[in-house]
């Protein structure tokens, strides 16, 4: 991944570019898809240290501000920071929103992730076969289906405001519900596994509008039963809560007074909530 340099000069551009605010790097795996990240000294000093996916929401501008605005928590938790880009339009039909259900066409945005995480776990020298994962907005949307999916992966599950939740139904199809997972992704619902899952929920109080959450017919990600889980997002993440305490998750649920559709003003209680978790898994 190094370009050459001589001497010092190589070693000089790793601590800028490798270590703390990360220049973007490109997906191995699959170019398409970019990341940053902030790495901590304590990275850089050869020490373990474990880490947080943050996912962005559809304007993806998200990903920095999550990059900047855990690098602190990073530090003195010793926690690397890694931000996923999805580009709108990556498959060259305008679509926004494929990210938020996992599979869009060929694209299996979980693996995206998983083969990120693989690729930094390798570049840095860290053991990240379970890592944490917070996403607002479009990103909670992300990080509750990637915890149904690979809840064998995660520490933790941050899942901020997302606009339309998939519960544990038995009875409906993806993505509502979760009767066809084992035919759609090729893994079955492992209830035991997310049972053991530490998961906060967080939404703004004031986080009422709902333009952008109601799905109506003929829209790209429209099916029977789009609504049923609430008008709101507050709404629909405790039927979420419900749903998941119905399979026996411990859900510490934020409802941050005051607060509207606002990710910076919702990140106090993830860093607590992840603060704690670590404190408590480290022990």
């Amino acid at each position: 991944m190094q370009e050459l340099a001589p001497g010092g000069a190589t070693e000089r551009a790793r601590a800028i570019y490798d270590y703390g605010d990360t220049a973007i790097f490109a997906s191995s795996a699959d170019p398409r898809f970019h990341m940053l990240l902030y790495v901590p000294p304590a990275a850089a000093e050869g020490r373990k240290v474990d880490l947080l996916v943050a996912v962005h929401g559809t304007g993806r501008t998200s990903a920095l501000e999550f990059r900047d605005g855990f690098a602190e928590f990073g530090l003195y938790n010793d926690c690397a920071i890694l931000c996923p880009i999805f580009p709108v339009n990556v498959r060259g039909d305008g679509a926004r929103s494929g990210y938020k259900y996992i599979r869009e066409g060929d694209i299996r945005y979980d693996e995206v992730v998983l083969a990120m995480v693989a690729e930094m776990a390798e570049k840095y020298g860290q053991d990240w076969s379970q890592f944490a994962m917070f996403g607002y907005s479009g990103g909670g949307h992300f990080t509750h289906r990637f915890a149904i999916l690979h809840p064998e992966k995660l520490w933790a599950a941050c899942i901020g405001a997302p606009g339309s939740v998939t519960l544990l139904d038995p009875d409906r199809d993806w993505w509502v519900g979760i009767r066809d997972l084992a035919e759609k992704f090729g893994r079955p619902f492992d209830a035991a596994a997310l049972a053991k899952v530490p998961v906060q929920m967080v939404v703004g109080g004031l986080d009422l509008e709902t333009w952008e959450i109601t799905h109506k017919p003929g829209a790209a990600y429209y099916m029977e039963g789009a609504n049923d889980a609430g008008a709101t997002r507050p709404e629909r993440l405790r039927s979420l809560q419900k749903s998941f305490e119905a399979a026996g998750v411990r859900v510490t649920f934020d409802e941050v007074p005051g607060v509207s559709h606002d990710r910076l003003k919702c990140l106090g209680p993830v860093k607590a909530f992840l603060t704690c978790t670590l404190k408590e898994m480290r022990a």
